[in-house]
């Protein structure tokens, strides 16, 4: 309205205001008021990608101990019928009731078995996709296109930072390589630039280029930046609307910002040795992912909104042979670190306000593939989820009886979205933002169905 009348100076005038508010609380915009009353403040993603085997991990089933070697009856996608290779495949491993709660768990993550009885398991959750790329993405944005905001995005773009000088969305993935599909898995989409996840090292410096590679004194490089915003604020007077140039002069005023604080927050040689070994620190082979658990949680308690965790590089869960030695080699890695972040998040207080979640981007199959391996699987897989209001030590759903597909209190990718941002307080069908002429959401629920799930709240 103000646009097409008085000759567009009130509405020059309001987008002044609006910039100059969206630059003091860190670039969120009027989304950030809460929809309903939220029950947690900040998110840690452990993406386990390459697609953890249910059954070999999470929900035993007697029936592929029964029939192990035999013709599954059951059509499988990739498989028809009387195939060789269309044979049920039992567990190489045992397992074990963990907790108070009792919940029956593989015997190689005695870790999370730990601190079951603060966690939720969704044994019934499906995707829609087989490839790792479209079900990773469909697990970060919702549907398995690419070029949409990710999950971390979303919540930034709906809540900003409590932090002005750390980014809302963070990544920690490990330094030596990327995993399936990178960069893709923490886009901003189509949401402006500063909703992006930005990459932190968990080695060494943990944002390149911040540092002046010539040495200046404090006073000068607030000089230079102080400079640096007169010209920017003239540039963008000139360009009125280039919502592009904003987020870019903010991200800027970030990186600058950030110059201090990440490294303070992200100095780990103040924590206590019981903290350290709490996250496998003083163990190589839980060290990688451990310190990036550690930094996690550093990162939450300074007022980071979103935190993704990534294990080794490619796709370290994708056990198409060698199950046994194959998943044994990576819990060994992760299963330790994961207990040790609820613990500490817990012993802090941190846990009832943060979200923890583990999960890969599908299941495997029953049947066997190779011999001693499963192939990927979008009917089923399970989610391990605590903190910020989810219900604890607590078991949602089942999948059939071989492990094949969800069919007991099914969960879909777009209804924990809409959960996880329930619990944030943001409203999925209200979290909103106009692209293209089309209002776009995360869950979409007009064509997913997307719902908050009760059954995993307290």
């Amino acid at each position: 309205m103000l646009q097409l009348s008085g000759l567009g100076f009130g509405g020059l005038a309001l987008r002044a205001l609006m910039a100059d508010s969206s630059h003091r609380t860190g670039g969120a915009r009027a989304a950030e008021v809460p929809h309903v009353r939220p029950r947690a403040r900040s998110v840690i993603l452990m993406m386990q990608n390459g697609g953890p085997s249910q059954m070999d991990l999470f929900e035993r089933k007697p029936a592929l101990e029964k029939f192990d070697g035999k013709q599954h009856s059951v059509k499988v996608e990739m498989f028809q019928p009387g195939s060789e290779q269309n044979k049920l495949m039992n567990t190489p491993f045992g397992f074990r009731r963990y907790g108070a709660s009792g919940i029956e768990l593989s015997e190689i993550i005695p870790g999370i078995g730990s601190v079951i009885d603060d966690m939720t398991l969704i044994r019934s959750m499906h995707t829609g996709h087989n490839n790792h790329t479209e079900a990773l993405v469909m697990f970060m944005t919702g549907k398995i296109f690419q070029d949409r905001p990710a999950l971390g995005a979303w919540i930034s773009y709906g809540l900003g930072t409590e932090n002005n000088s750390l980014p809302g969305y963070v990544v920690l993935r490990d330094p030596s390589g990327y995993n399936t599909s990178g960069t893709l898995t923490w886009t901003n989409g189509w949401l402006p630039a500063q909703y992006r996840g930005t990459e932190f090292s968990s080695n060494g410096t943990p944002v390149l280029n911040l540092k002046s590679a010539v040495p200046v004194t404090v006073s000068e490089q607030r000089n230079n930046l102080d400079f640096l915003e007169r010209l920017n604020r003239i540039h963008q007077r000139r360009l009125p609307g280039e919502e592009e140039l904003e987020a870019r002069i903010q991200n800027y005023e970030l990186a600058a910002r950030m110059q201090l604080a990440a490294a303070d927050v992200l100095d780990i040689s103040n924590e206590t040795a019981a903290t350290a070994k709490l996250y496998g620190l003083d163990n190589k082979t839980t060290e990688p992912y451990g310190r990036r658990c550690l930094m996690a949680r550093k990162l939450v308690e300074a007022g980071v909104r979103f935190v993704q965790i990534h294990p080794k590089p490619f796709q370290p869960w994708d056990t198409h042979s060698g199950t046994r030695p194959n998943l044994s080699g990576i819990c060994a890695n992760c299963d330790l670190p994961t207990a040790g972040l609820i613990t500490d998040l817990k012993q802090r207080g941190l846990l009832e306000d943060t979200i923890v979640v583990w999960s890969g981007e599908f299941g495997r199959l029953p049947v066997s593939q190779n011999g001693t391996g499963r192939d990927h699987n979008r009917n089923a897989f399970s989610l391990l989820v605590a903190g910020g209001g989810f219900r604890a030590g607590h078991v949602h759903g089942a999948t059939d009886e071989v492990g094949y597909a969800a069919a007991v209190d099914k969960v879909s990718v777009a209804d924990f979205h809409a959960t996880v941002l329930h619990q944030l307080g943001l409203d999925h069908e209200s979290l909103v933002y106009e692209h293209s002429g089309r209002e776009e959401t995360l869950t979409d629920p007009s064509l997913t169905g997307a719902r908050v799930i009760p059954g995993l709240l307290s």
